[in-house]
Parts: C-alpha cells; sequence; structure tokens
C-alpha cells in the first residue's frame, strides 16, 4: 500500500513539475511565440520549423496546438498552415523524453532551490519565469526518484510480472494502455517518464515501451479535440489532422516494433536512453514523411471531415 502512495506522489510530482516548467516557458516566451506562428507559416515548411522550435522552447506540444486551433478558428491561418505547425510539434516534443531519459536525479533539490531563489528575490518578471521553469524542471526528477524508488518491489511481484508479459506479448495492448492512460493525465510526458522509470528498474522491456510511446503519442491528441469543440470546421480539422497523423504513424509502426526496436537498441548503451531516442525516431520519421505531402494531407483530413 505504502508503495502505491509512493508512486502516485511520484506521478503527481511528475505532473505538476511538467505543468509547472511548461507555464514558465510558456510565460517567457508567449507574446514571441504567437507572433512567430502568426508570421512563420506561410508555407508547410516554415510552419513546420516554426512549430518545432517552439515546442522545443515552451515543453508543450498540446499549447502550440491549442493555439494553432484558435489562430485558425479566428482566421488568422487557414487549415493548409496549421498543417505544417501539427507536423512540427511532433518532433519539438521530443525534447521533452529527451531530458527526462538522463539520470538526473542528483541536482533535482539544487535545482528547485535556485529556481526557489530566482522566483522570490526583486527582478525582472523574465527572471521570475526563469525560476518557475527551473523549479518545475528540478520536480520533474525528483518526481521519478519517487517513483523509481516505489516501484523497487514490483521485480519480486508475480502479478506485476504476468502482466507486464501479457503487455510485452502484445504490442495493440501497450498501445491502448499508452493512449488511455495519456487521454486521461493529459501528459504525454508524463506517460513517457513512467515508462523511462520502469525501464530504469527492469520492468519494462524496449519492444513493450515503444507500443506505450505510439500510444501516448494517440492519447495527447484528446487536448485539441477538445479545444475545437464548437468551432468552425476548419479548426476541427487542425485536430483531426494530429489524430490522424498520429494513428497513421502507429499503424505503420505497430507490425515492425521489433525490428524497429532492434535499430533503436544500438543508438545507446541504456534502455532509458533508447526508450528516449525511438520516441524521438518515430516522431521524425512521421512527421518528414507527410511533410512534402502536406497538401495531400490536408486535402485528405478535409473529405474525411468536409465543410
Amino acid at each position: 500500500m505504502l508503495s502505491i502512495l509512493k508512486f502516485c506522489a511520484g506521478v503527481a510530482l511528475l505532473l505538476f513539475g511538467m505543468r509547472f516548467m511548461r507555464d514558465g516557458l510558456e510565460n517567457a516566451a508567449k507574446k514571441r511565440m504567437r507572433q512567430a506562428i502568426k508570421t512563420l507559416t506561410q508555407n508547410p515548411v516554415t510552419g513546420f520549423f516554426t512549430g518545432t522550435v517552439i515546442t522545443a522552447l515552451v515543453q508543450s506540444s498540446t499549447a502550440v496546438t491549442v493555439i494553432t486551433i484558435g489562430f485558425v478558428n479566428a482566421g488568422i491561418m487557414n487549415f493548409y498552415q496549421a498543417v505544417g505547425i501539427i507536423l512540427g510539434t511532433n518532433v519539438g516534443t521530443c525534447v521533452t523524453a529527451q531530458i527526462i531519459s538522463f539520470n538526473l536525479e542528483e541536482i533535482a533539490l539544487p535545482a528547485i532551490g535556485l529556481g526557489a531563489l530566482l522566483i522570490i528575490l526583486p527582478g525582472k518578471r523574465s527572471v521570475r519565469y526563469a525560476g518557475q521553469s527551473m523549479v518545475g524542471f528540478g520536480i520533474i526528477f525528483l518526481g521519478i526518484g519517487t517513483m523509481s524508488d516505489s516501484l523497487e518491489p514490483l521485480k519480486h511481484s508475480p502479478v506485476f510480472i504476468d502482466l507486464m508479459g501479457k503487455v510485452s506479448s502484445n504490442a495493440f495492448l501497450g498501445v491502448l494502455a499508452g493512449t488511455l492512460f495519456t487521454a486521461l493525465i493529459h501528459s504525454s510526458a508524463t506517460t513517457t517518464g513512467i515508462a523511462i522509470t520502469l525501464s530504469h528498474q527492469g520492468l519494462l522491456d524496449l519492444p513493450t515501451a515503444i507500443a506505450i510511446i505510439l500510444g501516448s503519442n494517440i492519447g495527447t491528441c484528446i487536448t485539441g479535440v477538445m479545444a475545437s469543440i464548437g468551432t468552425p470546421t476548419a479548426a476541427k480539422q487542425v485536430a483531426a489532422a494530429h489524430v490522424l497523423l498520429n494513428v497513421l504513424g502507429a499503424a505503420v509502426f505497430i507490425p515492425i516494433i521489433h525490428p524497429f526496436a532492434g535499430l533503436t537498441e544500438m543508438t545507446a548503451g541504456t534502455l532509458p536512453r533508447q526508450i528516449a531516442n525511438a520516441h524521438t525516431i518515430f516522431n521524425i520519421l512521421s512527421s518528414v514523411a507527410v511533410l512534402p505531402f502536406s497538401r495531400q494531407f490536408a486535402c485528405m483530413v478535409q473529405k474525411i471531415m468536409p465543410e
């Protein structure tokens, strides 16, 4: 029971840290972010790079997607321009998984202390936002450490080992689990963080982790879908494009998860790094593959969801 409570506390810390860091980064870059999205999206290629950079800076593909839906809803940009941004957000969000995959628990408390100092000391608002981001960064790794400690007893649990065996033998179950959990907590980065934490304890193999990540990419679309409710068709098409991109990507990769895992194993020496690299490779491949066919992809979405 204590381990369950400790795990829940770790998840809560991870969620709060992600939210706190994201809010600090968003507040620091909000005006420039909105201006960049409005001006640097004249074609899918510039939109792609804009979406990638902004998402990497603010650490939230959801925030960029919701802003894009808002702009399309307001008539500031059209659906075709928004497609490039959506493709870019999928790549930019990989930065979060890469950060989480490093073992930085030792700097969690110093980061929280230094960030708190920047928040309470008088100074520019941008410095306080930087402090907020630093506190969030530290809380993320504090949560990962807490989860990791709570999962230690599961190494000797026959029930958990049997459950992981069933998920590992069926990629679809892993995708479904990742989708439902991410849709519930509205954070694909947290799902990835939990998968990486499980791998630290040797409780998750690479193919299963990849299946969960594929599901988390689908589950994170729920926020954009909710944001598009009650908006004109063009804004709904942006949310539909995000869903379709991730569903098609997962459908392509599910049959080749094991060969893909074998390829990913060559990219790093540790399992957590391999999971982060698999997430990055998948997102880059799925977005770059669609980029040259952005207009055809947009037309397909418009046929699925016509005016």
